[in-house]
């Protein structure tokens, strides 16, 4: 008996099934897509009048620090205080994570994993708050302080809060590097044991090259992650009205999202000159580039050093 194109395709209604389903996944799809465009819409449109505002005066966006309420809107300010942060978190949250994947990943048994890993992923559902009130009462004053000294100690300060963000980056890095360590396949380990390498050498030398590529997209997730973190900076690094620009990370700081949390609060709170609401759009538009260039930037190395096995 011949086949048919028909007999190929399938029972009918399982092919009605299967349409539904392929089209509610492409409406998901396409309503996560329409989201992010308009997002962006909205604050493009905020961002060109608050530009249109300023103009021509554009050097108060490079100059006399973060002060939107006094027409100062210094760029460079509260995204320098945000690389600062950035930096700091993933002093904290590489090691740290990096050494739980590896640990969760080539040393720890399936029980233990299975145990320990729920924990460490525990960091990831602190509320952001309260590791904020963690920086200004444990970090800052047990720590902070006895680096910088009482005279010169002030208990909002730069370096706090990065550590707090880095507290919170930790469950974030550990996870995915986790997963990519232990996406490596088996035979890769088994053949570095049988020519007599030791544990710590397959996974230094065998195991990390090997999940490279997903890695770097932890720590490049980790970085805009922390980058975009609000509460912490807000409570924790004390340039809640404004700031001059600063380098000191043992002094209080602004970031980029902590001025717009500080701008924002409340609804009679944005006051001031002409262009101090559009400013919120404004800021918020060069960090969805920010972010969305890190994401870019991740994925094209991730496919340039990424190895199939």
């Amino acid at each position: 008996m011949a086949v048919t194109q028909a007999d190929l395709q399938g029972d009918a209604k399982r092919r009605r099934k299967e349409g539904l389903v392929r089209g509610l996944f492409f409406a998901a799809a396409l309503v996560s897509v329409l989201i992010s465009a308009l997002i962006v819409v909205s604050l493009v449109g905020k961002a060109i009048v608050f530009l249109t505002k300023i103009a021509p005066n554009w050097s108060v966006l490079w100059t006399g620090g973060w002060f939107p309420r006094q027409g100062q809107f210094s760029i460079p300010t509260i995204f320098v205080g945000s690389f600062i942060i950035g930096g700091i978190a993933m002093l904290v949250a590489v090691p740290l994570g990096l050494g739980s994947a590896i640990y969760l990943s080539e040393y720890a048994g399936p029980r233990s994993r299975r145990r320990l890993k729920p924990i460490v992923e525990i960091l990831a559902g602190v509320p952001s708050i309260v590791i904020a009130y963690f920086a200004i009462t444990i970090i800052s004053p047990d720590f902070i302080k006895k680096i910088v000294g009482t005279a010169n100690y002030n208990i909002f300060n730069l370096a706090a809060a990065g550590i707090g963000v880095g507290i919170l980056t930790i469950p974030l890095v550990a996870t995915i590097a986790e997963d990519a360590l232990h996406a490596v396949p088996a035979a890769l380990r088994e053949a570095s044991y049988g020519l007599g390498a030791r544990r710590k050498t397959t996974s230094l030398r065998i195991v990390f090259p090997a999940a490279i590529s997903g890695i770097t997209a932890a720590i490049i997730i980790g970085l805009a992650r922390a980058i975009g973190e609000t509460m912490v900076v807000a409570v924790a690094a004390g340039g809640t009205g404004g700031s001059q620009f600063t380098t000191d990370i043992w002094g209080p700081g602004q970031t980029a999202t902590g001025a717009m949390a500080a701008l924002a609060t409340g609804t009679d709170s944005v006051v001031g000159t002409g262009a101090t609401f559009e400013s919120l759009f404004f800021v918020g538009l060069l960090l969805f580039a920010l972010t969305f260039t890190l994401n870019v930037f991740s994925e094209r190395f991730v496919r340039r050093v990424r190895q199939v096995y």
